[in-house]
C-alpha cells in the first residue's frame, strides 16, 4: 500500500511532461466486470497492461467496496496491475466543467463522467468503456467500446 500512497503524492511517472508508458484509460464499469468476475473484462484488462485510470474511478471503485477484505484486494490488484491514477488538476477540472455545461441538459452528463472524459482528452488517451452513450458526443475523446458479453 505505501507503493500506492506514494503515486498519489508524486504520480507514479513523476514530472507532469515526463513521458508515459501507457495510452489507455480503463472507465470504472470495465473494472466492475472484473471484479464481478466477467472473463471478458478479465481478458481485456490483462492485455492492455500498463493502463492508467481516473481518480474519479478510483474513488467509485472504493465506495462500492463491501469490507476491508475488498478493498484490500482492490489495491493488491492496482498494485500487481502497475496502475496510473491520474489525478484531477485545473486543466481536467476545467474542461470536465465546460463539458457538464456543455452537455447536461442535452446528453445527461454527468459529474464522474465529464471528469473521466477530460482526464482522457487532456492526456490524449483512449477509454475503454461499456458504456460508451455516455462519452460518445464528447469531441476529441478516443473510444474504444468493450462489450461485456452479458
Amino acid at each position: 500500500m505505501a507503493r500506492t500512497r506514494q503515486s498519489f503524492k508524486r504520480g507514479r511517472y513523476g514530472k507532469r511532461n515526463e513521458k508515459r508508458t501507457t495510452v489507455l484509460i480503463i472507465d470504472t464499469d470495465v473494472l466492475i466486470w472484473y471484479l464481478r468476475g466477467k472473463q471478458s473484462a478479465k481478458d481485456c484488462i490483462e492485455s492492455h497492461l500498463p493502463f492508467s485510470i481516473s481518480s474519479v474511478t478510483y474513488m467509485e471503485l472504493l465506495q462500492g467496496m463491501r469490507n476491508k477484505q475488498e478493498s484490500s484486494q482492490l489495491q493488491k490488484a492496482l498494485h500487481y496491475w502497475n496502475v496510473h491514477i491520474i489525478h484531477i488538476d485545473q486543466e481536467i477540472s476545467s474542461r470536465a466543467t465546460f463539458y457538464v455545461q456543455a452537455y447536461a441538459l442535452s446528453h445527461s452528463m454527468q459529474m464522474a463522467d465529464a471528469l473521466i472524459a477530460a482526464t482522457a482528452v487532456q492526456f490524449g488517451e483512449t477509454l475503454i468503456t461499456a458504456n460508451d452513450k455516455h462519452y460518445k458526443f464528447i469531441p476529441n475523446l478516443n473510444i474504444q467500446k468493450f462489450i461485456p458479453d452479458c
